[in-house]
Formats: structure tokens, sequence, C-alpha cells
């Protein structure tokens, strides 16, 4: 009997109930299911970028701007890894507590949908699910994880949105359906 391979690209870590919700997706195959979980590494420059144009924003505020020597990229960059390596662990942790067997995890460096491709690919994996916040726009204009993966892959690809239950992910957006 050989393992139905499920791919996972979580752009957080998952709760309790992710992991559950996941879980249950599965549950009465004939064959095993053992899933592979990616996380994309926390961007160190973006979070360099993003404190500096909240920084030059000082003057507005009549405040004295942090200078650039005072950040240190590299703790930045090393405090986001250690970031990242918490979420994952808590994510394989939250899955296997839901019961699911976990064959493989790792940071993801470069594009998230080119590496779950890859993954999927490496894995012969027969389905992919992708769990983030919502994203309007980028869903909108189809240029969300979940849109780029459907375009790349011959295998299912479900987007389901983090820390909501199916039911408050069916309701959608106001509250009464069709999300």
């Amino acid at each position: 009997m050989a393992d139905y391979d499920v791919v996972l690209l979580v752009e957080q870590a998952l709760s309790t109930l992710d992991a559950r919700q996941v879980r249950s997706l599965h549950e009465g195959l004939e064959d095993p299911v053992t899933y592979h979980v990616l996380l994309p590494l926390d961007d160190a420059a973006a979070r360099v970028e993003a404190s500096l144009g909240s920084l030059s924003g000082s003057e507005l505020l009549a405040t004295r701007g942090m200078p650039m020597s005072d950040l240190d990229v590299d703790a930045v960059r090393d405090d986001c890894r250690e970031r990242s390596t918490a979420d994952l662990t808590a994510t394989v942790a939250a899955l296997e507590g839901a019961g699911a067997t976990v064959a493989s995890s790792s940071l993801v460096t470069g594009s998230p949908v080119d590496e779950l491709v890859a993954k999927v690919k490496e894995v012969d994996g027969r389905e992919t699910i992708i769990l983030t916040r919502s994203h309007v726009v980028a869903e909108l204009f189809r240029l969300d994880w979940a849109s780029k993966a459907r375009r790349d892959l011959d295998i299912p690809v479900l987007h389901l949105l983090e820390h909501e239950s199916f039911d408050e992910q069916a309701a959608g957006p106001d509250g009464i359906g069709g999300a």
C-alpha cells in the first residue's frame, strides 16, 4: 500500500484547530496519509524595510529617526529564523497531536510556490493544501499562492484560511455565506 502524500504550504504556525481540520480531510482514506510541511522563512529584509518605512515617518511625528547604523540586520535575520523555526516546530507538533504522520518539514527560503511544486514532484504528492491568512487583493487578481500553484500542478490544490473553522470560512468575510 503506497502512502498518500500531502504537501502543506503554511504561512504561519498552525493552530490545533487548523491541524484537526487538515487531518479530518483525510479520514477514511485507505492508504496511509503522510504530510510534508513547508513554511516560508520570515523575510528579514522585508522586516528591515518595513521598519525603515515606519521610521521615515518620524518627521511627521516630530521625533528623532533611528539612523541606519542602529539597525543590526544580522540580529533581525537571526530573529526571523528563530521565529520561523519555532512556527515550523509548532505546526509539526499540532499535526502530530491531531494524529497526522509528518514525514518532512522545512523552511522555505526561495519562492514558496516554486518550492511547493518541487516538493510535490520530489515526494510524488497526491494533493497540496495551502493555509494562509486572507489576502483579498492577491486572491482577486489570482496572484496568491494557491492560484499560482494551480497553474503549475496537476493535482488538487486546496486553499484554507488559517485559524478559521470550516464553518467560518464558508460564511465568508461578511458572515453570511459564499466564501
